[in-house]
């Protein structure tokens, strides 16, 4: 094996993937300017959906609330998305009239649409456009999309407020207030934040608790002016104030440990025209939770550990291992792509892991001794420990094994997966993050056990763990791609959807004559989002705080 080392040099290389920050966040928000409603006589409730382009296909990714009867509205729900400098990453903003009796799209709800790149919305951070409807024609509508990076601070924040004694501006009934966040820009302007629901004929309302991150809500700087205002709603559009207060995030943060922050809630006419005005209501803020969020590098750096398992399709379609056109075909110099992928990634695998202990498994093979089919053995054939040292122990233990084995079928993989979801279930119960699970599969074909597959996939969405299949030689993969959640939401037969996209599926012959580098890069940039994904989600906390922690500035 001496003989193979020169060609996994390169793969060492991509251990940069971790430490540099795999992709940047970015926050959009968007605003309409001048909709016009194919109903003359009403304004429309438009509504704003967000598509992407994936393999020249395009698949909505998030879409705003919906605004009643406006034709100028500025949407407080954020859209945030993954920027990759390196891709061309296509977006499509589609307005619809969303009328309050059906929440489905009718062609006749379209009421203009705007192509662009995040690139061009990153670099000119506003991007305005006409909307374009059918045909591609320019109307008078324009759409506005501002974009910010969400920097280092990921943490969020949790705000719960309540108001009483505001002001009625209905005749025949109470006020239905809501109440709007903006945050106030260096360059004077200011930008909405947060717009919560209305509550209906009621004075002292008691509005929904909400999640918005700390970038989002001050820039990082506590002391940033945060101007806040009460709205009655109207159906027409026409809301009429009823007051404002300012504050900051520093101030706000004096309602956690169960205190709470008032403010007088201030209309400026009233105060310049009436002697004894007092207020025109109080605004309370109930609670506010600082939520942290920690990134990949702070679960590494406390110590969690990430436990490497292979799998490798030992099915017939393989071919035999003895014939040169076998994908098991073992080349006294040349590794074939088994290897290839198995070192790749393993190699990046294994430098996360102390005990550079590797379960193997094989399934679709034949056996010995007596020569049953088995979906989950050991490639050393030692059930009691599977574990091999080093990737160069699951090198020589697949070398061992190839030789012994008949190849056979069906391609089965939702045995393995329950396999290690059993350890990873077992690791939930210490309730920290110390161990995270990561399969590789490599296999050659589509595989016969989908519906079990699927249900496999959805229970071990809920664990520490990600499944990495490559696809290997030039089999049709079509229907791996469906495990692969980014261009939908995977499903169990029973229609639970995944809680997480936990698969990534790549086919080697993509890589056929790049680096070991390249195919590793691609198969491991979603882990580190997986598993913050996974804790935080989950409310656990790194194990040991590290110096890193509160610096954030080391090199690992």
């Amino acid at each position: 094996m001496k003989k193979m080392s020169n060609i996994y040099e390169s793969a060492a290389n991509t251990l940069g993937i971790f430490s540099s920050p795999c992709l940047t966040k970015v926050e959009l928000r968007v605003a309409c300017k001048g909709i016009s409603d194919r109903d003359a006589l009403s304004k429309p409730d438009p509504c704003v959906i967000l598509k992407m382009q994936s393999h020249g296909q395009w698949f909505e990714v998030d879409r705003t609330e919906v605004i009643r009867t406006c034709i100028n509205p500025v949407f407080s729900k954020l859209f945030t998305v993954d920027f990759y400098f390196e891709e061309v990453q296509r977006l499509r903003f589609e307005v619809h009239d969303i009328s309050s009796n059906h929440n489905g799209l009718k062609e006749a709800d379209f009421l203009g649409g705007m192509e662009c790149t995040l690139g061009q919305i990153v670099s000119q951070r506003k991007l305005s456009k006409s909307l374009l409807k059918h045909g591609n024609t320019a109307g008078k509508s324009s759409i506005t999309v501002i974009a910010e990076e969400l920097s280092g601070n990921d943490d969020y924040v949790e705000l719960s407020f309540s108001a009483r004694k505001l002001d009625d501006k209905d005749f025949f009934s109470k006020s239905d207030p809501f109440l709007e966040i903006f945050r106030m820009n260096d360059d004077a302007t200011q930008q909405l934040v947060h717009r919560t629901e209305v509550v209906m004929n009621n004075l002292n309302p008691a509005w929904k608790t909400f999640k918005v991150s700390v970038n989002s809500l001050c820039s990082g700087d506590q002391d940033r002016r945060l101007k806040c205002i009460v709205w009655d709603w109207d159906s027409n559009g026409k809301h009429d104030f009823i007051g404002e207060f300012s504050s900051t995030f520093k101030e706000m943060r004096g309602a956690m440990e169960g205190r709470q922050v008032q403010w007088e809630c201030i209309n400026p006419k009233y105060k310049a025209k009436k002697k004894n005005y007092k207020n025109s209501g109080i605004v309370i803020l109930n609670q506010c939770k600082i939520h942290k969020m920690h990134s990949f590098l702070d679960y590494i750096m406390g110590g969690c550990q990430i436990q490497f398992t292979v799998a490798i399709d030992f099915t017939a379609s393989n071919g035999d291992p003895r014939n040169s056109c076998s994908l098991h075909y073992i080349h006294p110099y040349q590794p074939n792509e088994y290897l290839k992928a198995l070192v790749a990634v393993g190699e990046i695998c294994q430098d996360y892991d102390s005990d550079k202990m590797f379960p193997a498994f094989g399934f679709g093979a034949r056996i010995p001794p007596e020569y049953k089919v088995s979906h989950d053995f050991a490639i050393n054939f030692n059930e009691d420990n599977p574990e091999c040292a080093g990737i160069q122990g699951v090198v020589e233990a697949y070398q061992s094994c190839l030789p012994k084995l008949q190849l056979y079928g069906p391609t089965n993989i939702a045995p393995i997966i329950q396999k290690v979801a059993k350890s990873a279930s077992e690791e939930t119960n210490t309730k920290e993050a110390s161990q995270y699970f990561i399969l590789l599969i490599l296999t050659d074909g589509v595989i016969t056990d989908m519906a079990d597959t699927r249900e496999a996939i959805v229970h071990a969405s809920h664990l520490p763990m990600s499944v990495i299949i490559v696809g290997v030689g030039n089999a049709d993969f079509s229907d791996m791609q469906m495990l692969d959640g980014d261009d939908g939401i995977l499903r169990s037969p029973k229609g639970e959807p995944v809680l997480r996209d936990i698969v990534q599926f790549v086919p080697f012959r993509n890589f056929k004559h790049a680096s070991p580098a390249a195919l590793a890069k691609s198969v491991l940039a979603e882990v580190p989002n997986q598993v913050v994904d996974y804790y935080n989600g989950k409310g656990i906390k790194p194990k040991c705080m590290s110096e890193y922690e509160s610096s954030r500035t080391l090199a690992p």
